[in-house]
């Protein structure tokens, strides 16, 4: 069935950010009829549902859990002042999530666990925190998506499915559209898809090729073996026909620009950052010959701006734990999942995510006996764990803030329509907790 396309509204309000994913699309318009958002252009299916469909279970008033068990609506005053001295009165803290939250509400957020001693740790914990750890062993040979858009002449995919997860990445940044020296668009590209899976990017790819499930590190080193003029031995690597190999690295080498895109498929699978490790270093091996570089798929439209900014201000990029009085780092020390199997924490608080979603079932049970804080937009399984709720504003919708894409670049996502009416921003609502804490101590040393 095709929709109709929207005709009744009183306003547009164009070049916005969406905040869906890490592409965070900049070309977005939106269509208001009085002061409310009715229709999207640009966006692609995932982000017009997100926007459209915003006030589906939306958290609209400050909630806190009564001696009953249920949740009842309250002032902000109450729930703040009880947030407040919660945080303040706890021995190990965990302030997590911020993927979906602006860079200023990051930087407010650094400030309280500076303060109380808490652990400050996102979604890269349990995603492309591998990846980071690679970055720091081997390098990251990294790029704009600018610069595939315009120079690009083969593209590798790796797995990752940007068809149904990144829906516009193909059309807007690597392979369809128009760049400076690929003026042909699709014709001047060769897109090639590495995925045990046949996914829909592997369909709109010129060559899929299909390896066995955490065989990557084996692929990856067959490759450059490949690559430095070596011969292998057998007809076939990680499943997949040396042949075919071969003339993979053929393609690669004789790229004017290669980008290689790659995604939790190598990421999370057996090998872990040893897989990226060696996937960097096949992407290095390939700069003698050609240009080639390579970026993570980033899932959150800000994960990748919460790890600039705490790598800014700490020197790390996530997990970072304040307790001694100092920023540390330990991967399996600091970080979230770790912390809750040891049931260490006694307080968490989870910022636009959704841990319910998010974490292993083991992992939530320590959740239900200690303080629980949900500061996000909408109500979800974690707003069934919450002993306090927190209704927030949606970035690049109803509050103003910067967003990293992907590549790291930074955006700015500028306010559309005004937030409902007892709701405020994670900046505002950090800075209240933050302003409280600071009362709280100034009592406690008098």
């Amino acid at each position: 069935m095709i929709e109709k396309p929207i005709t009744d509204y009183d306003e547009e309000v164009r070049n916005c950010s969406c905040s869906y994913c890490g592409n965070n699309c900049d070309d977005i318009t939106y269509l208001l009829k009085d002061k409310k958002i009715v229709g999207v252009r640009h966006a692609c299916r995932i982000g017009a549902s997100k926007i459209i469909n915003d006030q589906d279970q939306r958290l609209l008033n400050p909630l806190v859990r009564n001696d009953e068990g249920l949740l009842e609506e309250t002032t902000w005053d109450v729930a703040l002042d009880k947030t407040a001295r919660l945080l303040y009165e706890s021995d190990r803290p965990v302030l997590y999530g911020w993927g979906e939250t602006s860079v200023e509400a990051i930087k407010k957020g650094i400030k309280i666990a500076e303060k109380t001693g808490a652990v400050m740790d996102n979604q890269s914990t349990i995603c492309h925190g591998s990846s980071i750890q690679a970055f720091q062993n081997v390098g990251h040979p990294v790029m704009t998506l600018g610069e595939v858009k315009n120079r690009a002449d083969v593209v590798v995919y790796v797995g990752t499915n940007p068809m149904d997860d990144h829906p516009r990445h193909l059309s807007r940044y690597t392979t369809f559209p128009e760049g400076f020296f690929r003026k042909n668009g699709r014709k001047d590209r060769t897109v090639i898809t590495l995925d045990p899976k046949y996914t829909n990017t592997a369909k709109v790819s010129d060559e899929w090729i299909q390896f066995n499930m955490n065989e990557d590190y084996l692929l990856f080193d067959a490759l450059r073996m490949l690559l430095k003029g070596e011969s292998l031995d057998e007809e076939e690597i990680a499943g997949v026909p040396t042949s075919q190999l071969e003339n993979l690295i053929q393609i690669m080498k004789n790229a004017e620009y290669g980008a290689l895109f790659f995604g939790l498929g190598v990421s999370q699978t057996l090998g872990k950052q040893k897989n990226v490790d060696m996937l960097i270093q096949l992407v290095e091996d390939l700069n003698r010959y050609s240009k080639w570089s390579m970026l993570p798929m980033r899932g959150f439209f800000n994960v990748s701006g919460f790890n600039i900014a705490l790598t800014s201000e700490t020197g790390y990029p996530y997990g970072v734990d304040f307790s001694r009085g100092y920023p540390r780092f330990m991967v399996g020390e600091t970080t979230t999942i770790d912390l809750l199997n040891r049931r260490e924490p006694d307080f968490f608080m989870a910022i636009s995510a959704d841990p319910g979603v998010q974490f292993p079932g083991y992992t939530i049970k320590h959740l239900v006996n200690i303080p629980t804080i949900q500061i996000d937009t909408h109500w979800g399984p974690y707003t069934e764990l919450a002993d306090i709720v927190l209704p927030s504003t949606r970035v690049g919708v109803e509050t103003e803030g910067t967003a990293y894409r992907m590549d790291s670049i930074p955006l700015f996502m500028k306010k559309v329509i005004d937030k409902p009416e007892n709701c405020h921003s994670d900046e505002w609502i950090l800075t209240q907790l933050y302003e409280r804490i600071e009362i709280l101590k100034q009592e406690e040393d008098n």
